[in-house]
């Protein structure tokens, strides 16, 4: 029996079955700091800033006030008019940063192109930080100084799930599909660190298949339908698929399903585990930006 961060007691998975369930183990995050949260003296604070009307943009902020209500985070909605300026849009983050009674702020990506997407998140006080994108973070993760800080929240969900299903990354080849400074080159530090031998892989490698062939963990987070061929896997591997991709299905009520970077069903007939989509990495994120949050109240309050 092991125990994560947060008092979550695992036993290392049987590598026997091949699925690996993001929702039960973000069920058992939640659960965690939902009793560590009744323990505060007042509520954790989260911001989130909105622009714009975008229906995706919506649809991930609801989820994530649902989510801070289901463990005893409180939480606020900034929304901005989509034309709103880059000053503008700095003064409101100003005015967060400003703000004693928030403890994390987030700011939902993606923005108008007229903003200065990179320039705003550094704006975000570094201690209010809950995405983990600030620079100075992300400097911190390259130097291998992961503690005390803010991890982006999708690497770091893959890092508890690969923790919760008894994957050691020491020697491992892994390979990560996608160079994004969000999910995959903070994952591929983060590997680094557990002394993985790791291969980044982009939309410029030649021979794909080939890299894929000899890793023993493969991470795909390259926002491409279904790119990742069964047949490219190394027997046994371990798969995280990152990508949540929207595709055309005429025969759901829908008309329209998710499915993520990796061939699932071509890939869970090689692979020894594997995330699906939905209900893999996705809950994984929501379940670390709350966990960030209540780090963030931790860091802020000494009676925490």
């Amino acid at each position: 029996m092991q125990s994560g961060k947060l008092g979550i007691n695992y036993t290392p998975f049987n590598m026997a079955a091949s699925l690996i369930n993001g929702k039960m183990v973000a069920a058992e995050l939640r659960a965690a700091l939902k009793a560590k949260c009744s323990s505060f003296k007042r509520l954790p604070k989260l911001a989130a800033v909105i622009v714009g009307d975008r229906p995706d943009s919506a649809t991930y902020v609801r989820m994530k006030v649902r989510a801070c209500e289901e463990v005893g985070i409180e939480s606020a909605v900034v929304r901005l008019g989509v034309d709103i300026g880059q000053k503008e849009m700095e003064t409101e983050v100003g005015r967060l940063n400003d703000d004693p009674g928030v403890d994390g702020i987030l700011i939902q990506l993606p923005l108008p192109s007229h903003l200065d997407e990179r320039r705003l998140l550094e704006s975000v006080d570094p201690s209010k930080d809950v995405d983990g994108f600030h620079a100075s973070h992300l400097g911190l993760v390259a130097m291998g100084a992961t503690k005390g800080i803010p991890i982006s929240c999708t690497p770091k969900g893959i890092m508890t799930l690969l923790d919760y299903y008894g994957v050691n990354l020491e020697g491992k080849e892994v390979v990560v599909v996608g160079r994004s400074a969000i999910v995959g080159t903070p994952v591929a530090l983060l590997a680094m660190r557990r002394s993985a031998t790791v291969t980044m892989c982009h939309s410029r490698t030649k021979d794909l298949p080939s890299h894929l062939g000899r890793a023993d963990v493969v991470i795909a987070a390259c926002g491409q339908p279904k790119m990742i061929q069964g047949e490219w896997l190394k027997p046994g591997a371990v798969v995280i698929d990152v990508g949540i991709n929207q595709v055309d299905a005429p025969e759901t009520k829908r008309g329209t399903r998710l499915v993520g970077d990796v061939d699932f069903e071509k890939a869970s007939k090689v692979a020894s585990l594997i995330t699906p989509v939905p209900g893999g990495v996705g809950p994984m994120t929501v379940a670390s930006l709350l966990e960030n949050v209540v780090e963030a109240y931790q860091r802020r309050n000494s009676d925490a």
